[in-house]
Parts: C-alpha cells; sequence; structure tokens
C-alpha cells in the first residue's frame, strides 16, 4: 500500500481526481468503480471542474458504482443512482447508459447481484476503483465479518451504518435496513484502488487499518491482499497515527 498525507479535505479531493483524470486519460475506455457518500463529494467536483475548465473527456468511460440501497429507485432523492446523476454524471460528457449502479427495486435481488457480478466481468474488470472507509471499517456496504471471498450480494447494514447515513434522510427510521453492494472479491479484483478517508470520525477504523492485521472483522483490512491500494487521508483522519507508525504494509 501506498499512503499520500493530504493537508485537508480539499487536497485529499485534488489528490484524488488527479489520479481518476490520469487514469482516464492514459485509458479513455477506462471503467471506474465509483463511490458515494461525503467523502468523494469534492472528488466528483474537482472532476466537474476540469471537465469545464479542460475538456477531459469521458465520452468513452465506463463506470460501475459499489453500492445501491434496497426499495430505492433512481428518481429517490436519496437514491446513490440519484446522487451520482445529480453530483457527477449530469456534469460530465458520459453516455448515461454506459454508468451502472445496482437495481435496488429489482424484483430478484438474487438474480441483480448475479447480473451485476456478469456486467462487471463483460466490461473487462474495474481499471481503477474509488472507495471511502465506514466508522465500522466497512468498505462498500461490506459490514464487519463479510467474507473477503464474497461477492455482489444483498447485506443487512449495521445500526452504525444506518446512523451515520441518517443525516441524509427526513429521520433515521426513513434510512433503508438493506443494500446491494459489490462484495469484496469483486472489490479486490480491480486492477487499482484508491481509498479515501477524512476526518476525525474516520481516525478509529483508519488506524486499525494500520494496524496490519487482515480479518473480515475488519472489511477494509482486505485490500492489504490487494499489489496495488493507495490510501490518501487527511490529517485528521490520521490523527490517531504517529508519523512514525505510518506504514501500511502487513508485517
Amino acid at each position: 500500500m501506498k499512503l499520500i498525507e493530504a493537508a485537508d479535505y480539499a487536497d485529499m479531493s485534488r489528490q484524488a481526481a488527479r489520479m481518476i483524470i490520469e487514469q482516464v486519460k492514459e485509458k479513455p475506455t477506462a471503467v471506474l468503480g465509483l463511490a458515494t457518500g461525503s467523502t468523494v463529494l469534492g472528488v466528483y467536483r474537482e472532476l466537474a471542474a476540469d471537465h469545464r475548465q479542460h475538456g477531459t473527456s469521458y465520452r468513452l468511460v465506463r463506470t460501475v458504482n459499489l453500492d445501491e440501497y434496497v426499495g430505492l429507485g433512481p428518481d429517490h432523492p436519496n437514491s446513490y443512482r440519484h446522487y451520482m446523476n445529480h453530483h457527477l454524471f449530469a456534469q460530465l460528457d458520459i453516455p448515461l447508459h454506459e454508468t451502472h449502479v445496482p437495481d435496488g427495486l429489482a424484483a430478484d435481488l438474487g438474480e441483480e447481484c448475479r447480473r451485476y457480478e456478469q456486467l462487471i466481468d463483460a466490461l473487462g474488470g474495474i481499471d481503477l476503483q474509488l472507495l471511502g472507509i465506514g466508522r465500522n471499517g466497512h468498505i462498500g456496504f461490506n459490514e464487519p465479518g463479510t467474507p473477503f471471498s464474497s461477492t455482489t450480494h444483498v447485506v443487512e447494514l449495521a445500526a452504525s451504518t444506518r446512523e451515520a447515513n441518517a443525516r441524509f434522510f427526513p429521520s433515521l427510521d426513513d434510512v433503508p435496513h438493506y443494500a446491494i453492494t459489490m462484495g469484496i472479491a469483486t472489490i479486490l479484483r480491480s486492477r487499482r484502488i484508491v481509498l479515501l478517508a477524512s476526518g476525525e470520525e474516520k481516525a478509529a477504523a483508519l488506524a486499525r487499518l494500520f494496524e496490519g492485521i487482515v480479518s473480515p472483522e475488519l472489511p477494509a483490512s482486505a485490500l492489504h491482499l490487494h499489489p496495488d491500494v493507495t490510501i490518501i487521508a487527511d490529517q485528521k483522519a490520521l490523527s490517531l497515527i504517529p508519523k512514525e507508525q505510518r506504514q501500511v504494509d502487513v508485517p
């Protein structure tokens, strides 16, 4: 793993956007794995600004998102499809039919999970996967205890995850209990992975990741098994890790 220490959220966002822009320029037909939530909003603002100012084109890019809430359709303001359309896709020249998010309204959720896995394979795999890290160490919606062998599946969201996401909903009761998420094995098949961490609320999970212990109880620790992972974290997220201990390779 490689660590990039960012000064703050804005710096983290710029550095992550730069990596994505470089990926798209190097391979115009790149498959990007995308995430949602507050951590990546700054990245998407940077990508939109670069597209307007410098004309970086996404016309041939394909995207696959990590997850979607079960029970929320694409027009629901809290669905991840709506989030992506609003915050990123509408700001770029990417064809909307080349952007993919799991179908939270699928009649057969198991079949939808299988379809999504097949889609990723048909696209040739993910070139660069963007990740955040949950307060409990989840990646995607893979909660603690998720087997590293998991592929796209339906997950019951942990109480801590629902509470963390309640700020986006009218109340905690409105937060869905289930989601479709790429599995850990699906994520690890990506050629490159970029994990972002910002803020004191992510410091404890990041400190556990830096301990180097690989266990399903910390889903993000599976990233130690991948050959090309870059972590970009701001100083608040790194606050519990002494500078001399900021090494993330497994001992």
